[in-house]
């Protein structure tokens, strides 16, 4: 049995579907990021586990324990919000000791576990400050501290790192993720940033409309994902729609393109192609899956260059996208109106298991 186990779980809220016929299983020690757009579902997800709402049908299963009905008090977890819920009027230690106090734990051992969890989350000797007076990032590991102070077995994360800064949010999904794996708790976060999903999670759930998209690993999100939502969703996708020529080429336009899949000759197909993937070729000269295209947007982001493509010879077919690093592009004329060839290896074309 998983150490959380989630069957059939259901929640509306008058005629609107938050959840609909949720399953999910979750592992000990488990780091698992429930990742989709706003209004899909996985922050109602969290709370019913929490319960802090009560879902209308289903079973939630913790360590063997079923607390579908009971009420948070009673279920075994430490969460941590998005707006880190410190209490303004207490000071670091009493924040970090809340939780125990409720327990009447001894003064000692009690002031002993909150200098270990300031340990922990690297902020020893604060714990005389006010909340007011820390940096955002800084009272989010107070938050986190208090959440780990009475050793869940269960750490919930409701968008922890949101309200942060670009660099600040960086640093503190490494020092989370580091300090999840240092304790093995099993932990569930809630995130609508992608590349936050992809750098904390063991697995990544992708929800929409309340209902679980596909569950997988960083990578086998990325790279295979089961429909169009999921390529499109997580990071940038171009989705082609051609019809198989035979069981090895795709029409595309004017264009012939190989793909190593086994295509149903005849067939409508929708496919995904990352930007990454797409080749630059140093001349004009044709090549297997190679097609001239014109640019006509270029957006440089430091490292690498987001590129807007037309196919010259596909004629009503959408642009594509492609990213070029900007080493590779050094020295090139990749500006709007010019001419370049590109390539698309066969095996980077990937059919969605739906039909276009």
């Amino acid at each position: 049995m998983a150490h959380l186990d989630i069957t059939a779980l259901g929640k509306r809220y008058g005629g609107f579907i938050a959840l609909d016929q949720v399953d999910l299983a979750i592992e000990r020690g488990e780091f698992v990021v429930l990742l989709g757009p706003s209004g899909c579902g996985k922050t109602t997800l969290l709370r019913a586990i929490a319960g802090l709402e009560r879902q209308d049908e289903g079973r939630i299963v913790h360590a063997g324990r079923d607390i579908s009905d009971l009420p948070p008090g009673q279920r075994d977890y430490g969460i941590v919000f998005q707006s880190y819920a410190l209490f303004p009027n207490l000071d670091v230690g009493r924040n970090v000791a809340y939780g125990l106090e409720s327990g009447r734990s001894e003064r000692a051992a009690l002031r002993q576990r909150v200098q270990d969890m300031l340990q922990l989350v690297g902020l020893p000797g604060s714990e005389h400050k006010y909340p007011s007076q820390l940096s955002g990032g800084q009272q989010q590991r107070i938050a986190l501290a208090r959440a780990l102070a009475t050793r869940p077995d269960l750490l919930l994360l409701d968008e922890p790192l949101s309200a942060l800064d670009a660099i600040e949010r960086v640093r503190l999904r490494g020092e989370i993720r580091a300090l999840q794996q240092r304790l093995g708790v099993t932990t569930l976060m809630v995130t609508h940033d992608q590349e936050e999903a992809l750098a904390m999670a063991d697995r990544v759930v992708v929800m929409r409309a309340g209902r679980i998209q596909q569950v997988g690993d960083p990578q086998a999100i990325y790279r295979q994902p089961h429909n169009s939502f999921v390529a499109d969703f997580i990071g940038r996708s171009n989705l082609i729609e051609a019809t198989a020529r035979d069981s090895r080429s795709l029409q595309f336009g004017d264009l012939t393109l190989c793909c190593a899949a086994d295509l149903q000759p005849g067939r409508p197909y929708r496919f995904s192609l990352r930007p990454e993937d797409i080749r630059l070729h140093d001349g004009l000269e044709a090549a297997e899956n190679s097609f001239l295209v014109q640019v006509e947007h270029c957006e440089f982001l430091g490292a690498f260059s987001l590129v807007t493509l037309r196919p010259a010879a596909a004629a009503g077919a959408p642009t594509l996208v492609a990213q070029f690093s900007s080493n590779y592009l050094a020295g090139r004329p990749v500006v709007p109106g010019s001419m370049l060839r590109i390539g698309i290896p066969p095996e980077q074309l990937r059919p969605m298991p739906e039909a276009a």
